[in-house]
Formats: structure tokens, C-alpha cells, sequence
């Protein structure tokens, strides 16, 4: 895992790996927000763009993941589709405003809320000891995140 938080700004972590390496539901839950497209632009930079291809998911926990910089989402992954845990979602890349870098998923973590709220959507918790936890094998649940 590479720590991302103090090249944020916020709390998210990147997880680099190889480009098409899948990016799966860390809980069950259901899917909260997907874009399909990479619509950023570096001439307009519009913020809630720079994810590129990305996904959220509200998982049964209350609690919001985010996955970002995808190169694809999987197929028949929808809004308001139930998932489990280890399901396939996407597949790392680097689309939004991490083109020019290597291969990597932007994790967050933040409270549920509308889907436009990218600012929330990027991360409000530092995901990175959670994931060591998780890739541990330890059952941890992150903090109820609330507005």
C-alpha cells in the first residue's frame, strides 16, 4: 500500500497496482454513485472530475467507499445494486487527473451523502490502517462517519 494522505491534501489512500488489476467491494452493500466515463478535462479542470472512472458504494456498516482513477467499471455494475464483499467492482487504472501517473485506486472513506458531493466522496478518514487491518484478515469497521 502507498499512503496518499500527504499528497492530498485529505484522507485517501492510492493503492498503485497494475494496470486491470481488479478493485473489489470491501463489505456488502449497495452501490451508491458510478461514472463510467472519464469526462475530466485539464483544460477545465472541474474538481468533481478528476476520479476519472470511478465508484461508490454504501456499505451495510453505514459507511461510504470510493474507488477512483478506474480504467473500467465491471460489467452490469449499477447504481442501487447490491454487493458483497470481494465482488469484482472495477479495474485499477489511471483516467481523471491521474493520467500521467502510475496505475492506482484513490480509496476513500466518508459518511454517506448525495452522490455530487465529491469533496465528501474523496475521503474523511484515513483508510490506510484499515487496509493493512483488512489485508491482515482482521475484521475491523471504520468509524460511523455522520454530516
Amino acid at each position: 500500500f502507498a499512503e496518499g494522505v500527504a499528497s492530498h491534501g485529505f484522507p485517501a489512500t492510492d493503492i498503485f497496482a497494475p494496470e486491470g488489476t481488479r478493485f473489489v467491494a470491501v463489505t456488502s452493500g449497495v452501490v451508491d454513485f458510478v461514472s463510467y466515463k472519464d469526462q475530466w478535462d485539464p483544460e477545465n479542470d472541474d474538481q468533481a472530475l478528476r476520479g476519472g472512472i470511478n465508484i461508490s458504494i454504501i456499505g451495510i456498516d453505514g459507511v461510504r467507499y470510493y474507488g477512483s482513477h478506474l480504467s473500467s467499471i465491471e460489467a452490469g455494475i449499477n447504481a442501487g445494486d447490491q454487493v458483497i464483499p470481494g465482488q469484482v467492482l472495477g479495474y485499477i487504472g489511471h483516467t481523471g487527473n491521474a493520467r500521467n501517473t502510475l496505475p492506482h485506486v484513490h480509496f476513500g472513506i466518508s459518511h454517506p451523502t448525495y452522490p455530487e458531493d465529491w469533496r465528501t466522496r474523496r475521503g474523511e478518514v484515513d483508510p490506510f490502517q484499515l487496509l493493512v487491518a483488512w489485508r491482515d484478515g482482521h475484521n475491523v469497521t471504520p468509524p460511523l462517519m455522520t454530516p
